[in-house]
């Protein structure tokens, strides 16, 4: 016959294992917790830069089209413009 341990020892044991199974969840849920909150992070990063991205494809093709305008119509120029800054 095999001896059993203790119910006291029994209850410590469980008792024991229920401290590290509820410690483990706890530490868990921090973990996700701070995963949340870094991914609310990225994403208004994400957010931040999708707009700066097309706020700066309007400017370029603003640019662009002045650009064809000026290269299809020359400007009147004059010859002092063309002058070096040391003159």
């Amino acid at each position: 016959m095999t001896a059993q341990p203790p119910r006291a020892t029994q209850k410590s044991a469980q008792t024991s294992a229920e401290a590290r199974t509820e410690r483990r969840l706890e530490a868990l849920e921090v973990k996700a917790s701070y995963a949340d909150d870094l991914l609310d992070q990225l994403n208004h990063t994400v957010y931040q830069q999708q707009l700066q991205i097309d706020q700066l494809r309007r400017e370029l093709a603003l640019l662009r089209q002045q650009a064809q305008d000026q290269s299809s119509t020359p400007a009147f120029r004059s010859l002092r413009d063309e002058l070096p800054p040391h003159y």
